[in-house]
């Protein structure tokens, strides 16, 4: 059948008979597949009837179909001419594991963050309004999606904006870790509504039937009130929604059924699907956060190939665990992923200190700094890419009233295989230009227990730390964590030709081109930066006066990045020698490896020399 696909044949074309074959074997191919290229298999695998539903109901182009996030948007390319394409996915040259315009004119609105589609497609549903024409907008958002404060605003705005709307709950209890919060009860309320239905037809069948219209009126008020105490769907009818559900969302025929009736109606509503995250695949269902996002594995039994050294989120989660053993003032909070930052050590440990607020950065950041300035020390855990959401906290709630939350940035750099919504290659542009920070990247993982030890003694303003997707450098763990000199860099190798300033983990590229210019008779000094803000200016100063050219590498943007800020400093300074950035281009970067993506950019060891000697003859 998924020949029949690729041959060009449309899924609106199959028997109804035919598409449980079809979900099973879509189900057989994206395990294979994803074993190979790693990707998001668990909330594919529970969106392949909805995702057959939607398509044997819409049109697309035309129609327009919006997934929020958009990991879960495997099914959809698969049945809109992508199943060859499917091997290459989230490699380089391959189709993305998000919607993407410039890929495929199927794909309504790219994605990668949360809390898009309801927002998006409104807009797209005004503008069809406008234009007098007739294309359905279907929304399709997971209930843990629904705790992200922009879905919460476009749905207070859907009734006002249009008649003719389409938001699909897909309601599976998870967005990358277990749901939390009361939504997430909420919708579990939902699932248990039939009473409300029972009651619904009960009283309108009584009311009719009461004789006077002064009795019809008082008796249709009481039933109201009451059904809207017992009737947890009251939250979408203020809203000016027709609720539908709850309904199974693996029951193929059903939820084509239900997505024709609202089709035709001509009021925006909510379709309430129930899913089971991972579903077909035991090991997905029964380890649902292992299987969000998952690098290869063995399809047989899920297995994975267990990494040889701790990855940075790992150092993370160990050390605030065991910094906040000795202070009971610290607290740990993260927006829906404990899992991804490894917070759930720290949540293991001291459960009550830990907080989940679902995907809902800003709040996080407000929260932290509420519980900061009751005095304690909170550390919120977030990735680079969505921190971002929480930019004007930073600024405006945190380093203007000088609080002390510890904003630690997983996934800064690179983020190769999920691509330009997930690198984290604009923090620093974002963040150093705010007063009163202090902002840092370790070089390794010892280094990094230095700068969380560093930050628990800062207590007169926030401190930022920023840190890659991965392993480390495969550097033990310091038995004695030690408080580093704020703003003071490491000088790891004296020269007097180039000086290298790498932030991070760029420090083992630069110790290569190091060696490299080294055996063409060029000395170089190598200086491990560690902090972003404040610089090292005397450290800089020394070096930019005796050296001939200084170079800046970093896992990041040039543009407004770290060595921006070298830069701006030597010219302030009137130092005049020449500042050479290297890092990531004024571009959305791709997905890919590492290794092809850097070499794509000239972040290997041998173009940077080649780059320094040109420069150095010029």
């Amino acid at each position: 059948m998924l020949a029949r696909l690729d041959a060009g044949e449309h899924v609106r074309d199959f028997k109804p008979e035919e598409l449980q074959t079809l979900a099973a074997e879509v189900r057989h191919y994206l395990i294979d597949v994803l074993s190979l290229t790693g990707g998001h298999l668990a909330p594919n695998l529970g969106v392949v009837e909805l995702s057959i539903a939607l398509h044997r109901v819409f049109s697309t182009p035309q129609d327009k179909i919006l997934f929020d996030v958009s990991h879960q948007c495997y099914v959809h390319k698969m049945l809109t001419g992508r199943v060859a394409d499917m091997p290459g996915i989230r490699q380089f040259g391959g189709i993305s594991g998000f919607c993407k315009r410039v890929e495929s004119a199927h794909d309504a609105y790219g994605a990668g963050h949360a809390g898009t589609a309801l927002s998006a497609g409104l807009g797209m549903a005004v503008a069809r309004d406008l234009a007098g024409e007739d294309y359905h907008v279907a929304a399709v958002i997971g209930d843990g999606a629904f705790t992200c404060g922009t879905s919460l605003e476009a749905l207070n705005n859907v009734a006002s904006a249009t008649k003719k709307f389409i938001i699909v709950l897909n309601d599976n209890e998870w967005s990358i870790d277990k749901n939390v919060g009361a939504l997430a009860r909420y919708f579990a309320s939902l699932q248990e509504t039939s009473a409300y239905t029972w009651l619904r037809d009960k009283t309108k069948r009584f009311i009719e039937g009461l004789v006077g219209k002064g009795a019809r009126e008082q008796a249709s008020k009481l039933v109201t009130a009451a059904r809207t105490i017992i009737n947890p769907l009251s939250f979408f009818r203020e809203m000016g929604l027709n609720y539908y559900g709850p309904i199974d969302g693996h029951d193929v025929a059903r939820v084509e059924k239900v997505l024709r009736i609202a089709a035709k109606q001509s009021e925006p509503v909510v379709l309430h699907i129930v899913t089971k995250k991972g579903m077909g695949y035991a090991p997905a269902m029964q380890n649902p956060t292992k299987f969000h996002g998952i690098g290869q594995y063995n399809v047989s039994d899920g297995s994975t190939k267990s990494a040889a050294r701790l990855t940075y989120s790992e150092v993370f989660g160990r050390t605030l665990t065991r910094l906040a053993t000795d202070d009971p003032q610290i607290t740990a909070i993260t927006a829906a992923m404990p899992g991804g930052t490894k917070l759930d050590i720290f949540r293991e440990q001291f459960p009550k200190r830990f907080f989940d607020v679902g995907i809902a950065e800003e709040h996080a950041a407000l929260f932290a700094c509420g519980q900061a300035a009751q005095g304690l020390k909170p550390y919120l855990g977030v990735y680079s890419t969505f921190m971002q959401r929480a930019v004007d906290m930073i600024q405006h709630d945190a380093a203007l009233q000088k609080l002390p939350v510890r904003f630690c940035m997983d996934r800064a750099g690179l983020s190769p295989d999920d691509g330009p919504t997930h690198h984290g290659l604009y923090d620093i542009s974002m963040m150093r230009c705010i007063p009163d920070v202090v902002m840092m990247q370790p070089a390794d993982e010892a280094e990094f227990v230095h700068m969380l030890t560093t930050m628990n003694s800062i207590e007169d303003r926030p401190s930022l730390i920023r840190y890659p997707r991965g392993a480390g450098e495969g550097v033990p763990l310091p038995d004695e964590p030690r408080c580093l000199p704020i703003g003071k860099a490491e000088v790891r190798q004296d020269g007097s030709d180039v000086a290298l300033v790498a932030l991070g983990n760029m420090n083992s590229l630069a110790l290569q081109v190091a060696e490299l210019l080294a055996a063409q008779g060029i000395s170089c000094a190598h200086i491990n930066a560690r902090f972003i803000k404040p610089l090292d200016s005397d450290c800089l100063a020394a070096y930019a006066g005796k050296c001939r050219l200084v170079v800046t590498l970093e896992d990041h943007t040039i543009v407004g990045g770290f060595g921006s800020a070298v830069q701006e400093y030597v010219a302030e300074a009137g130092l005049g020698t020449p500042v050479m950035r290297c890092g990531w281009p004024d571009a959305f970067v791709p997905h890919g490896t590492l290794e092809h993506l850097r070499a794509m950019h000239g972040l290997t060891p041998e173009t940077i020399a080649r780059k320094i000697t040109d420069k150095l003859a010029q």
